[in-house]
């Protein structure tokens, strides 16, 4: 037991620890949220991509192509969406807010939390599942998140606009690309592949570094309940009612530590992004991404520490 309280320990610590030092430098004033937010642009274009092509690229296609999973973790997701849509409007009297509180429940932080962790447990040739669960559930992740926003007092987003955007998504081209190498069996060039082996290794410290740097815990007061009772709800009861049957199911090792991050990860940071743009309460979406990008430090290392004691992962 000891040792898979440290094998735990070491998958989730250092990413916390990178986002505490985020937060320190914010705290120095050394970067401010206008930084963060340029440096983002910088890492979705560019690094992120060249990391989810890397992953699927390095994969062993057995390992990596899992349609029954991909199938389970849409449908959850699926499944999450209309229990939170039809529990929303009994606990929350403002529609401004009702959007918001959906979407925290829903929708997790897969590409900043997920990679590091199912890395630090599994080692980084066995990333293939988690990188095509994050090219088909992101995308859902985006529908959903325009649907409720736009539902409860967003602007309209033709569907048409949505799908384009979907498909021009730089995380999409990315896994494309990386999932069309890996089935036909094309190698880059050896200088080609050492620089996309060098940005994936940038890739997933500086993330954690930035989201540390976007925290801003001051305003968690202003909206106290919402807020402990949407973290409750993403980071404890969404992976037991998902998490769970996957393993009465039967996935265990790569495929059920690659559900882990979809399922028991903090709410992801572009959800305040998006709620900002669509008429939601930006500030509420803020606060959700901030309580449950600390509590979650908790959570998944519980989450981690349970499935390695019983030896799933």
């Amino acid at each position: 037991m000891w040792a898979n309280f440290v094998a735990c320990l070491d998958a989730v610590l250092p990413i916390f620890g990178l986002i505490l030092l985020g937060y320190a430098a914010k705290c120095m004033g050394l970067l401010d949220r206008n930084d963060v937010r340029k440096m983002n642009k910088v890492f979705f274009r560019f690094f992120l991509p060249v990391m989810l092509f890397y992953s699927l690229y390095t994969s062993e296609l057995s390992t990596a192509v899992q349609p029954s999973l991909i199938a389970y973790a849409l449908g959850c997701t699926l499944l999450i969406f209309f229990v939170s849509l039809a529990l929303v409007r009994h606990v929350e009297p403002e529609r401004s807010r009702r959007g918001v509180i959906v979407q925290g429940l829903f929708r997790s932080n897969l590409v900043f939390i997920g990679l590091p962790v199912v890395e630090s447990l599994m080692g980084a040739e066995n990333l293939g599942p988690v990188v095509l669960l994050i090219a088909t559930v992101v995308p859902l992740f985006n529908i959903l998140a325009v649907v409720v926003l736009e539902y409860y007092g967003g602007e309209r987003t033709r569907p048409g606009r949505l799908v384009l955007d979907i498909l021009k998504n730089p995380l999409i081209i990315g896994s494309a690309a990386g999932f069309l190498f890996l089935v036909a069996g094309w190698k880059l060039p050896l200088p080609l592949e050492t620089l996309a082996r060098q940005m994936n290794q940038a890739c997933s410290p500086v993330m954690l570094f930035l989201l540390g740097a976007f925290l801003q815990p001051e305003g968690l007061k202003n909206d106290r309940r919402a807020v402990l009772w949407v973290s409750f709800g993403r980071l404890m009861i969404v992976p037991a009612v998902t998490l769970l049957p996957a393993v009465l199911l039967g996935w265990r090792g790569v495929a059920l530590a690659s559900l882990l991050p979809v399922f028991a990860s903090s709410t992801a940071v572009n959800s305040f992004t998006m709620a900002q743009q669509m008429g939601g309460d930006a500030e509420l979406a803020g606060n959700i991404v901030v309580a449950t990008s600390a509590l979650c430090a908790l959570t998944l290392f519980f989450w981690c520490f349970l499935f390695k004691t019983l030896g799933l992962i």
